[in-house]
């Protein structure tokens, strides 16, 4: 009886303990963080300030954070994106000039699957804000016009990993479309004093895609030169609302670069993570 309990008792402690070490040794997700910076082109028109259109430059500051989920670092990812944008134009004539600033933020979730060739896609959704304005200087009553909103929106990304060569390259496209949500827009020749005076009838808008549509795309190249990867790619930003007998279309299209890598930080509580731990990349579990 006394063997039979110490034989019983001996594998119960072994298999404790290689549970505990199974534990132990989880997942390490490193985040993927991305900074560009785009210029190109920019096509204005806001018929709240001006029947013309206004064409010139656009200029803009991204960052993109991408990491696996940690309840289920295989399939979900997490993604945080905040962007900064700048845009001036002139009408036809040049003697006019419109200038567009924006600030963007937006996070959400993305179910992730590995296909074969080397290829990875990722479907979900997010939640994001956006907050600009419009200015003219040929206005004198009306010289500005906020633009806001906040909007659930359906988005996804692709990656293809090949080699040049000996050079590892990755293709990523990333896309996201507002469904719905709701946006700021003030009445057909409404002053914003009106609205200061306590106005605020029909200034709050339901979104969905007939009313307001935005549609943002990257198209890029990484390329891994080691510790870190040179992005070099392509941006296109379309935002349209109609409302209130008013127009807004605001088209963005640029040429990326920037710097992009994989970072993993380090507990000092817990120290490094286990030889063992396997390696759970944000945008596909292949490195070449």
């Amino acid at each position: 009886m006394n063997i039979k309990r110490i034989l019983f008792g001996a594998l119960a402690a072994v298999g404790i303990a290689a549970g505990a070490e199974t534990a132990d040794v989880a997942p390490v997700r490193p985040v993927n963080s991305s900074y560009m910076l785009s210029v190109g082109s920019s096509h204005l028109g806001d018929t709240y300030l001006s029947a013309v259109k206004y064409t010139g430059w656009s200029a803009a500051f991204n960052y993109d954070r991408m990491q696996a989920m940690k309840f289920s670092p295989d399939r979900w990812r997490q993604q945080l994106q905040l962007g900064v944008q700048v845009d001036g134009a002139e009408n036809p004539a040049r003697n006019a000039h419109m200038y567009y600033a924006s600030l963007s933020a937006s996070w959400g979730m993305m179910r992730r699957w590995e296909l074969p060739w080397r290829l990875a896609v990722g479907v979900g959704g997010s939640a994001g804000g956006n907050f600009g304005a419009t200015y003219c200087d040929r206005n004198s009553n009306n010289p500005a016009s906020v633009k806001a909103d906040i909007t659930l929106n359906l988005s996804g990304f692709a990656t293809w990993r090949c080699r040049i060569g000996r050079l590892p390259l990755m293709l990523l496209w990333q896309t996201s479309l507002p469904l719905t949500g709701v946006f700021f827009s003030q009445e057909y020749d409404e002053l914003y004093y009106e609205i200061y005076l306590g106005n605020h009838s029909g200034l709050v808008h339901w979104a969905w895609p007939g009313n307001m549509f935005r549609w943002n795309n990257l198209v890029a190249a990484d390329l891994d030169f080691g510790n870190s990867r040179l992005r070099l790619g392509f941006r296109s930003n379309i935002y349209s609302t109609e409302v209130n007998h008013l127009t807004t279309r605001i088209f963005n299209y640029a040429f990326v670069v920037g710097v992009t890598g994989d970072w993993m930080s380090v507990s000092t509580r817990r120290g490094l993570p286990a030889e063992t731990a396997r390696i759970v990349y944000a945008l596909s579990l292949i490195h070449i």
